[in-house]
């Protein structure tokens, strides 16, 4: 048998009886891919932040955009959903650089429609292209009641993003540095970390994190998605996993893509443990 088959095996195994479509992209970074509906396209919901925060310090790299700027939340951007920023009346004032850590850690919706009026919708787009995300589309802001879809992606192109952020290859090595660290701060990792062993993820427990995760969830009716960074003692991997045409479309704890993901989550995560920084034994002669 094959041993570079077992785990997307076990992979199929574990999420044959889901009721939805998910899509999968894994690279251990050292040299093994896994990839499962891959370029399938998904709605990204709040996951095209990401490329939303690489466009503006691609754009800052390139003196056309200033992280220390400060922009105005004005009455155009309110939208409900997730984040902080409607617990203040429009008129605040933020630096750039903090409205985009907003977006990004408490997935605020109304510092992301700050963002997109600061950068432009277009010029977000063709730096997603300049990327090299040629599947993701940013469709709009964010307003539920008049845009049914925020962005269009596939895991392969999200998942590029973090290969090269982690390389620091994406923008230039301290801009994808800063990028981590806010992406390490995000606080809604349910799926991809629900699964992990709480003792390896709180310094209270241990004299360090063990296990860290730099990473960006989204979730909408249609969708739930997340993918990252997975720090460990024997290196990092990226994960990726996008999910569609499930039948619930109730915000809870217990969805069933938040528990199909874990599981799929948990399973690399002790693969990659038990053979030390790898997803398959590295092949001998």
């Amino acid at each position: 048998m094959d041993v570079r088959l077992t785990l997307e095996k076990r992979i199929e195994a574990e999420i044959k009886s889901y009721d939805g479509i998910m899509g999968i992209y894994l690279d251990d970074l050292r040299g093994t891919v896994i990839q499962i509906k891959a370029d399938e396209t998904f709605e990204t919901a709040s996951a095209i932040k990401t490329w939303i925060l690489a466009c503006l310090f691609w754009e800052a790299e390139n003196g056309r955009a200033c992280l220390e700027d400060q922009i105005e939340y004005k009455k155009e951007h309110w939208v409900d959903g997730s984040g902080v920023l409607g617990a203040l009346e429009p008129g605040a004032l933020l630096r750039v650089k903090d409205a985009a850590t907003f977006m990004m850690i408490v997935s605020d919706n109304i510092a992301t429609n700050m963002m997109i009026d600061y950068l432009g919708l277009d010029r977000i787009n063709q730096c997603i292209r300049r990327l090299g995300s040629m599947d993701t589309v940013l469709h709009n802001p964010i307003h539920f009641d008049q845009y049914e879809r925020l962005g269009t992606s596939t895991p392969r192109d999200y998942a590029s993003i973090f290969v090269r952020l982690v390389k620091g290859e994406l923008i230039s090595p301290e801009a994808d540095r800063q990028m981590v660290e806010i992406l390490k701060k995000q606080q809604y990792q349910s799926m991809i970390t629900k699964d992990f062993p709480p003792y390896f993820m709180d310094s209270d427990n241990t004299d360090d994190v063990i296990i860290s995760v730099a990473s960006k969830s989204g979730s909408m009716d249609a969708c739930r998605n997340d993918g990252g960074i997975v720090f460990t003692p024997y290196g990092h991997y990226v994960i990726v996993m996008f999910h569609k045409e499930f039948s619930d479309a109730m915000y809870y704890p217990a969805h069933p893509a938040t528990m199909f993901g874990a599981r799929v989550s948990r399973l690399i995560l002790d693969q990659y443990l038990a053979l030390e920084g790898r997803f398959y034994p590295a092949l001998k002669g």
